[in-house]
């Protein structure tokens, strides 16, 4: 058991250098000396050290990305100075993706070249010389390197499955185009336990470690246009099938490996579908599903018309998400436990409802606006935003408490998202959406800045990422929210039980509400009626003014005086 002294309310702290070390409060109680007996503003603090926390919590690392190159910072809480530090030099390359697990990470460059780096030393493990590539994707585990190249000839496969380890290439087919509904052309589950490909009229299946079996099962459905794979488990694939000559469209479930299971576990038809977007929850039990119409009959909205649907793997709810105010649904997310979820729906204000698995209403965080939900990775934070065409204005929630922790604003912000740890919230305004005025901010969970890296030079920000981690290789951040409380309880008490002598407490200065808005007109016609009247803008009255208003009243005063004596008379 260690004992430090505390001046203020912290969770986190410091030995030699620069990475912190976290430990979890188990009591705490003033701190007396022998010739003063009254409680000191510090405390004494017993701390338990978490050996876990010590020997598996990993460091948190920002992937940033320019027109030059890539570097690699190190992520908050930041050294004395407040300010990130590279962990390498730059490196030229046109893209950068982490694979999901992140112990991985690929780099194209310019001539071609696809570097694999090892994302712990950074070191580059594997380059890959590929003419002519347009694209490229790392599996999730960071096993398989997928590549398109511009096919020549229909008989020529130019898309790539090679194998990181061994360089090898595990297997090869050919594909026309790519769109973002079809890359990558063979899809893994998070865990790489499952792998398919679309193809016409069907879902091929292939045995993720051994490619050389070919198709191992296949479902057949026809006019398929769009799938996706459940996450782990990868129990399921969902598949959309467009409307065509009058027959409605259709989203439909089934069960992945079993190719004599050829009817679906789970089926929702609707009309006006132009597209379809898959949301799955973690432990692959429901899915959402927001049906997009290029149309929208009412004429209530330029940009046409969306639903959202949910249905579940055993075919149990097939239905409409009950929304209580019409409009667009502008975002959608599964909470990290997989057992609620979040929707930012309607004409501005939009509304924003956390629903259970049931779609029944848990819990309704009100109107404003917002378009954007991002759920902590510990899954009990809920950040609720309005970025892009709106003024940044950010939320955040303590769902579990159905309280709300605190509010800011991120102006311009492109990009957002949660550390690993939960405990920091990053926005980044990027090119090609911002050309300038590019820069990073990140916020603590509760919504209070914790710097604001604004880049001023000429360089623009093209992409900001974290380095993926697991949230199980972190603590709770629950014991975060408790240790700290309790500590705000603690000194609470120990102020209330002081001296007599209490010092001066600063006042806490109030924020004055901006001003509404008065148009040029208005206040010009406002500074007329002022020197009209001799009255200013602020409501105050010049000195010649109170000189005419006494003698204005001194006159009436004098009226009514002679009034009333030739009354008397």
């Amino acid at each position: 058991m260690n004992r430090v002294s505390v001046n203020s309310v912290r969770t986190t702290f410091y030995r030699t250098g620069r990475e912190p070390v976290r430990y979890s409060v188990v009591r705490a109680k003033p701190a007396t000396t022998a010739t003063d007996h009254s409680p000191r503003r510090s405390f004494q603090v017993s701390l338990s050290l978490s050996s876990k926390a010590m020997s598996s919590s990993p460091s948190l690392e920002i992937l940033v990305r320019d027109a030059e190159g890539f570097v690699v910072w190190n992520g908050p809480p930041f050294s004395s100075n407040g300010q990130p530090t590279p962990k390498n030099e730059r490196v030229s390359c046109s893209s950068t993706k982490f694979s999901l697990d992140g112990s991985k990470f690929m780099a194209v460059k310019s001539d071609g070249t696809i570097s694999i780096y090892d994302s712990a030393s950074l070191r580059e493990m594997r380059s890959f010389a590929v003419a002519n590539v347009t694209a490229a994707e790392i599996s999730p585990s960071g096993t398989y390197l997928q590549t398109f190249q511009k096919p020549t000839t229909p008989q020529e496969k130019n898309v790539s499955l090679w194998n990181i380890e061994t360089a090898d290439l595990a297997h090869g087919l050919y594909q026309k185009s790519i769109t973002k509904t079809t890359w990558p052309s063979i899809r893994f589950s998070p865990d790489e336990s499952s792998a398919c490909r679309l193809a016409t009229n069907e879902v091929q299946f292939f045995d993720p470690k051994d490619f050389s079996k070919g198709i191992t099962s296949r479902i057949r459905v026809p006019g398929v246009a769009a799938f996706e794979l459940s996450k782990t488990p990868a129990s399921h694939v969902a598949v959309f099938v467009p409307e065509v000559k009058g027959s409605p469209g259709s989203v439909q479930i089934f069960g992945c490996g079993k190719e004599a299971e050829s009817q679906p576990s789970a089926r929702r038809s609707f009309f006006r579908c132009s597209s379809v977007q898959f949301n799955w929850n973690h432990g692959s039990t429901g899915l959402l599903v927001v049906v997009q119409s290029d149309v929208d009959k009412t004429n209530k909205s330029y940009y046409g018309e969306t639903k959202l649907h949910y249905l579940t793997v055993d075919g149990t709810h097939e239905g409409l998400v009950p929304l209580r105010k019409e409009g667009p649904v502008h975002d959608v997310q599964w909470s990290f436990s997989g057992s609620e979820f979040a929707v930012v729906y309607g004409f501005m204000p939009a509304c924003v409802t956390i629903f259970d698995k049931k779609c029944k209403p848990l819990m309704e965080l009100g109107e404003g606006p917002y378009n954007t939900l991002r759920w902590n990775p510990k899954g009990r934070i809920l950040c609720v935003a309005g970025f892009g065409n709106l003024p940044g204005d950010m939320t955040f929630w303590d769902v579990v408490s159905k309280k709300q922790l605190g509010s800011n604003k991120a102006e311009w912000s492109v990009t957002s998202e949660w550390s690993p740890d939960g405990r920091y919230f990053l926005t980044a305004s990027t090119a090609p959406r911002r050309q300038i005025d590019n820069g990073i901010k990140i916020f603590n969970y509760d919504g209070k800045p914790l710097k604001n890296i604004i880049t001023t030079c000429l360089t623009k920000r093209v992409m900001v990422e974290w380095k993926p981690e697991s949230p199980d290789r972190f603590d709770e951040i629950s014991e975060l929210l408790k240790s700290v409380e309790s500590l705000k309880l603690e000194e609470g008490k120990s102020q209330g039980q002081g001296s007599s002598q209490k010092k001066p407490v600063a006042s806490i200065p109030t924020i004055q509400r901006p001003a509404a808005y008065r148009p040029p007109h208005a206040k010009q016609a406002a500074a007329i009626q002022a020197e009209l009247l001799g009255v200013n803008p602020e409501g105050e009255m010049s000195k010649n003014a109170l000189r005419n208003k006494k003698k204005r009243e001194k006159k009436k005063a004098a009226e009514a005086a002679a009034a009333s004596g030739s009354n008397n008379a």
